[in-house]
């Protein structure tokens, strides 16, 4: 906990028992018996002007702080246990995925689900978003985990009365490319305990959004950090061509601020969205606030320079209309 995670779980084969492919830990380590699961919290104050647009850089320079703090723990955590003579594997927190599945990394599966984990070992609940959540920093944690030959006592999930998620839907509503289904759930079984969460649709869809390529709301009212006005599309199928055909597009953009490498994107990412994490506070007024500031917004624009700017909706679409045609293509 002194190296910057709020909160530490242990998971076992055993405990993960029955659960998805990607619960699995000898996927990642053959005899592998235990992993360690934990969080890293991110700055609460970053997140409100993150939703208002008020101030990208600082949201995103913090969830990379995080991330890169949570893959560092695990690293030396691996290599802390290796020491003691334990075969350890390090998983990152993000950005890394299988390759053996039949699109490979693009099929974003990962090499072991830290939310799996996480929730198994009791260091979050599971959200209706699929998110893991905790009590005090809600969905704003980074998670990360070891996976290890050392034989750990597993810890139990946390008391199901205890989960604030009582199914609010503002996550689903700040998600414009409609990645949760509002009809089914997905149930998955670990070790005999049973976790619920919105089914996820076609992963392109949170792709085509979250990476950055459109992210003007259908109401034509609020926008992500995302320049992009493109349509969203309606059906599954729709989102991989969608994807293919903005690549280009997306490259040609000015960086923006603080845009960093990513191994499915093709020049700079820039984090343009989150906002179903970002949105999930545990107390529900926080909640309705963060949403609303989100949906009063406004709209992202895109200066030469790179830089974002929010306007209403009206001046948004004046904005992107008066500029010469080669430029406006990039957007809408």
């Amino acid at each position: 906990m002194g190296e910057g995670a709020c909160a530490i779980g242990f998971a076992t084969t055993e405990t993960l028992a029955g659960g998805p492919e990607s619960a699995d830990l000898e996927y990642v380590l053959p005899g592998a018996k235990s992993a360690i699961s934990y969080a890293v919290p991110l700055d609460q104050g970053a997140i409100p002007p993150y939703l208002q647009k008020k101030d990208h850089l600082s949201q995103q320079k913090d969830n990379t702080r995080a991330n890169k703090i949570s893959s560092g723990i695990a690293l030396d955590l691996a290599r802390f246990l290796e020491g003691k003579g334990y075969a350890s594997y390090p998983v990152a927190s993000n950005q890394v995925y299988r390759e053996d599945t039949p699109r490979g990394i693009l099929d974003m599966k990962p090499d072991v689900s830290l939310r799996y984990l996480a929730v198994r070992s009791g260091v979050a609940h599971m959200s209706l978003s699929g998110n893991a959540i905790t009590k005090d920093e809600g969905a704003a944690i980074i998670l990360g985990g070891v996976v290890t030959t050392a034989e750990l006592e597993p810890t139990d999930p946390l008391p199901a009365e205890e989960n604030y998620c009582d199914g609010c839907r503002l996550c689903m509503a700040s998600c414009l490319s409609g990645m949760m289904d509002p009809e089914e759930e997905e149930t998955v079984t670990m070790g005999g305990v049973e976790f619920n969460y919105a089914k996820r649709r076609n992963y392109n869809r949170c792709g085509y959004v979250c990476g950055g390529f459109t992210g003007l709301h259908p109401s034509g009212k609020w926008s992500t950090w995302s320049p992009g006005r493109f349509p969203i599309p309606v059906e599954d199928e729709d989102f991989g061509p969608a994807l293919m055909k903005h690549i280009d597009i997306h490259t040609r953009r000015p960086a923006m601020e603080g845009a960093r490498i990513h191994p499915l994107i093709e020049g700079k990412f820039s984090m343009t969205c989150g906002m179903c994490q970002l949105v999930c506070s545990p107390d529900k007024e926080e909640r309705k606030a963060r949403y609303k500031a989100l949906a009063e917004s406004g709209c992202a624009v895109q200066n030469p320079d790179g830089t974002i700017e929010a306007f209403p909706p009206e001046e948004a679409a004046e904005r992107v209309a008066a500029m010469d045609p080669e430029t406006r293509a990039l957007y809408e």
